[in-house]
């Protein structure tokens, strides 16, 4: 079966940064898009970025633009997710998703696979 297993979140002061990596197995990881979405308590799941089945196509949620960098390892299946300037309100359950199809997708509803997920603690 498909799984999805996120490493590199914890405690980060404000301005700093984290690079979150997500090991990806059970299917042929090259052929598929992948996600990265992140809740905080008592709000819903938001997109952070995605990334297309060869890394060419790359979007990016309204906030995260030019602070988060999304990069995949199709060699190493592993999708990465570069958090730069963090802020408090980056603080959240970061997510990696498989994607239902080759192509970039913002909807939960577009990624059929998801990682137990990492915390990242922005402190200010």
């Amino acid at each position: 079966q498909v799984q999805l297993v996120e490493s590199g979140g914890g405690l980060v002061q404000a301005r700093g940064s984290l690079r979150l990596s997500c090991a990806a197995s059970g299917r042929t990881f090259s052929n598929y898009a992948m996600g990265w979405f992140r809740q905080a308590p008592g709000k819903e799941r938001e997109f952070v970025a995605s990334i297309s089945y060869n890394g060419v196509s790359t979007y990016y949620g309204d906030s995260m633009e030019g602070r988060f960098s999304i990069s995949r390892d199709n060699g190493q299946n592993t999708v990465y997710l570069q958090m730069n300037s963090l802020i408090p309100e980056d603080t959240a359950v970061y997510y990696c998703a498989g994607g239902r199809t080759s192509n970039t997708g913002w909807s939960p509803s577009e990624y059929g696979y998801w990682g137990q997920g990492t915390q990242v603690t922005v402190s200010s």
